[in-house]
């Protein structure tokens, strides 16, 4: 997963446009993701013996792989809602860099000593996928999957940047009236995807549907569009509570679908609408939780958090040979793996992404027109 937002200063990751309009919800609600994801892991990690205790907290974390699918539409939202003319692909690249690649490399290095000081290796092949970003191309879970393995989604949004300078003004030429027809294309297409995996061998699918860069660029692509529908006056008032509810109600019935759809076509539709209606309700400046002091400073870690978060879990289960432990124990190292994570991604965010972006991410994150 890749948890990104756009930046009006350096050392500052809050969603600004450029007439000063903040959208600090929105970076409150990205550790929200990265904690179902966080969650989701603990699920499968085995830590948990079976029991009624593990199977009740497997069906409520197991739809949270599809916080990634909240990150992608985040994404596209706000490098939209603060993209600007008259910067070049250059700076935003430079940028983008800046902001995601420093911290990268870090959670690169731990993931690696963790798995190497617990008796594992790491390919070649993976190891080089893994630094250049493009591990996800390649249909293999040994690849995709290989040293940090949370990492296949930067390889998604790193796809997704190299784009957004060419993508961006050509979806700006849609016809504001035409925005919404044009985000129904976009989620009928993610709903198509597992008719379109049909074709592959049934070992290709899951990649094809979850990790493949150029198919989850559809949920980027629908950021882009919701942004669009707020900016140009388009979006019909849906209430953040009707949003949220929509949303908790498609990840309980999530776990029910095939496993093809599980990923983001479930989800996909209350994600946009909920980020679109977050957005909207920070405008008008109305009350929310995700506002707070504490929600923002989570949100700003939640980069560092996603990047990490695995490699903890691991390396505890693995280092104090927990699998299968008993409740109370493995509800002890699920707590420590928590704090750990929030502790280490406050230390990279503090002195590896802030200085990063200090240094190479100063100005407005502005895309040509």
């Amino acid at each position: 997963m890749g948890a990104v937002e756009a930046t009006d200063r350096s050392d500052r990751p809050t969603t600004t446009q450029a007439d000063g309009t903040r959208l600090p919800s929105l970076t409150g609600l990205r550790f929200l993701a990265a904690f179902t994801v966080f969650c989701f892991h603990i699920s499968i990690s085995g830590l948990l013996a079976p029991s009624s205790t593990q199977h009740a907290f497997a069906r409520a974390a197991g739809a949270g792989a599809v916080g990634v699918s909240f990150f992608f539409v985040l994404s596209g939202f706000v490098l939209t809602w603060s993209a600007r003319p008259g910067d070049t692909a250059r700076a935003f690249w430079r940028r983008r860099a800046a902001k995601i690649y420093p911290n990268y490399v870090v959670a690169f290095v731990i993931s690696v000593a963790g798995l190497y000081a617990t008796g594992h290796t790491v390919g070649l092949l993976a190891g080089a996928a893994n630094l250049g970003l493009v591990q996800a191309w390649w249909p293999d879970p040994r690849v995709y999957f290989g040293a940090n393995s949370v990492s296949w989604s930067l390889a998604c949004e790193a796809f997704f940047y190299a784009l957004f300078p060419a993508l961006l003004p050509v979806v700006r030429r849609i016809r504001p009236e035409r925005l919404w027809a044009s985000a129904a294309v976009c989620v009928a297409a993610v709903f198509a995807v597992p008719l379109a995996a049909m074709p592959l061998p049934v070992d290709r699918h899951y990649w094809f549907v979850y990790i493949f860069p150029p198919v989850r660029l559809l949920e980027f692509v629908l950021g882009i569009l919701m942004a669009l529908v707020v900016k140009n006056g388009r979006w019909p008032r849906i209430p953040v509570w009707s949003a949220s509810v929509l949303l908790a109600v498609a990840y309980a019935v999530t776990p029910y679908f095939p496993p093809d759809a599980e990923t983001s076509a479930v989800t996909v539709i209350p994600f946009a609408l909920l980020i679109a209606a977050v957005a909207v309700a920070d405008v008008e400046g109305r009350r929310s939780v995700w506002r707070s002091r504490w929600a923002v400073w989570l949100g700003e870690i939640s980069f560092a958090f996603y990047l990490i978060h695995q490699s903890v879990i691991v390396d505890l289960m693995r280092g104090l040979d927990a699998e299968g432990s008993a409740p109370a124990k493995a509800w002890a190292l699920t707590v420590a793996a928590l704090a750990l994570s929030v502790a280490l991604a406050g230390l990279m965010h503090r002195f590896v992404e802030v200085p990063m972006m200090r240094r190479f991410g100063r100005g407005r994150t502005r895309v040509p027109a």
